[in-house]
């Protein structure tokens, strides 16, 4: 402090103020609640992400079988919305494919936002790819959000054929 200066007690707060127990307690609990926001926050982008996904691949899948349209419209669209969105991943050709399929897979939505849409992208890849039966691809999906499977434990899981077990 220079001299003659004044000393403002509003800017110190005194050690004796707070028992450093309750202090550790109030910070444990409040990085709780930022976790717990955080993860809430990662689901609902996680859910959106995938029924869009869902709009996207359910539009395609519509126009091709109303307009005749090939694959070839897929690549354009790829082109295009990379163009309008290049901040955003996953508009490949290719993710446009999973799209599509994952749409053809899951035809009814109320199973898409109440199930499918709990799980990362990823894992619904997974589910398109490895399986061909609705029921399995079903009983998959509910397994892995009720155990939390990461990707990995899903592919090891359909590979064993636990659904056959």
């Amino acid at each position: 402090m220079q001299p003659g200066a004044v000393k403002d007690s509003r800017m110190t707060t005194p050690t004796s103020s707070y028992d450093g127990d309750r202090y550790a307690t109030l910070l444990s609990e409040l990085k709780e609640r930022i976790r717990s926001a955080r993860l809430k926050a990662a689901v609902a982008v996680n859910r959106e992400l995938i029924l869009l996904y869902w709009c996207i691949g359910r539009e395609i899948l519509a126009r091709q079988n109303l307009e005749g349209w090939g694959t070839r419209v897929i690549d354009r669209l790829a082109v295009d919305l990379r163009r309008d969105f290049p901040e955003m991943t996953g508009l490949s050709p290719r993710n446009l494919k999973y799209m599509r399929a994952f749409a053809e897979a899951f035809p009814d939505e109320q199973i898409v936002q109440q199930l499918v849409a709990q799980l990362p992208w990823g894992h619904n890849v997974k589910l398109v790819e490895a399986l061909k039966s609705d029921e399995e691809k079903l009983w998959y999906a509910r397994q892995a959000v009720e155990h939390g499977w990461s990707r990995n434990v899903l592919v090891h899981q359909i590979e064993s054929g636990l659904y056959q077990r």
